[in-house]
């Protein structure tokens, strides 16, 4: 079941930052970066991030999650995490679909991730995101960003 994760509930929070560090721990190695930010976070950040959650929950284990933020009538989600032990079950699916039924509004939804991530870089293009472009944030280290536009009908 998907649901919004209130970050104001200290047991939820702390689910989240250790679902984060499992879920990022496996894209450092796949990008061979272990700088990247959510690994950096503490709790405390991570509480006062000031995103938007949405939970994935198998019973009431917290299996993925997805955050993002909107801007006007953009919408960039800024997480998308699964734990390892529920990898290739659809969840990074299902929460991308409900972020955008739950915001058919925006124009244009973001995500970047890291270009040698080629499982999220083969979920954002399935799911009809295009290629923007790769940035060398550090060097030797590219993210690849995607965006989605939506015809507004008229």
């Amino acid at each position: 079941m998907i649901r919004m994760i209130d970050l104001h509930k200290s047991d939820i929070v702390t689910e989240l930052y250790l679902l984060q560090r499992a879920s990022y721990l496996v894209e450092a190695k796949l990008i061979n970066f272990y700088e990247i930010p959510p690994l950096k976070e503490t709790v405390g950040e991570l509480k006062d991030c000031g995103e938007l959650f949405l939970g994935y929950f198998l019973d009431e284990e917290l299996a993925g999650a997805l955050s993002y933020s909107i801007n006007g009538k953009e919408l960039t989600i800024c997480r998308m995490v699964v734990h390892p032990n529920h990898f290739r079950k659809g969840i990074a699916q299902l929460l991308l679909k409900e972020v955008e039924k739950g915001n058919k509004e925006m124009a244009v939804l973001k995500v970047s991730t890291g270009k040698e991530n080629i499982p999220a870089r083969g979920l954002y293009l399935k799911n009809g995101f295009e290629w923007v472009g790769d940035i060398e944030v550090v060097p030797g280290l590219y993210i690849s960003n995607f965006e989605k536009r939506r015809v507004e009908e008229q």
